[in-house]
């Protein structure tokens, strides 16, 4: 997923911020999630099948996150690649993986395997499925785990 990084996203050392990286995940988060409208160009992510948003019969809460950052990320015009995958996919939730990778000139596929460079970042993301009506957990549909399983692999080994 590419994600460009805001000049307003670097602290007084000149990386990007340690909050704002949780932000850069979230875009991607979105991005590969979240149906999109027709009329948006560019957005037809194989993953992104939740419909979601203020009105949306479903919405998504983070039940928890977990981040190592492993060398900093100044400001770049190119954007950044946010490689995500699934750890495991339960009754309500799902696990998403990340790494922050270099952008590629040019782009770089949609899907397919990791950069092969050292990640600026390893982290997860707890995410749950919520009924809006009624604010409880809501299943995982079939429809939204056979999108999804092709994207289920190992979990992200943190360091510590």
């Amino acid at each position: 997923m590419p994600v460009h990084t805001r000049w307003s996203d670097l602290d007084a050392y000149q990386h990007v911020n340690n909050v704002e990286m949780f932000r850069l995940l979230e875009e991607a988060r979105i991005t590969a999630f979240w149906r999109h409208s027709p009329d948006e160009v560019g957005v037809d992510w194989p993953t992104a099948n939740l419909e979601t948003g203020p009105s949306s019969p479903s919405h998504t809460f983070v039940a928890g996150q977990q981040i190592e950052y492993l060398r900093p990320l100044g400001f770049t015009r190119q954007p950044v690649r946010v490689e995500l995958w699934i750890g495991s996919i339960g009754g309500a939730s799902l696990q998403v993986c990340y790494e922050v990778h270099d952008g590629a000139p040019g782009g770089f596929p949609r899907t397919g395997p990791a950069s092969g460079a050292e990640p600026y970042v390893r982290a997860t993301t707890t995410i749950v499925v919520v009924d809006a009506a009624s604010g409880r957990p809501r299943r995982i549909t079939d429809a939204e785990r056979q999108a999804w399983s092709p994207f289920l692999e190992d979990p992200v080994t943190f360091r510590r």
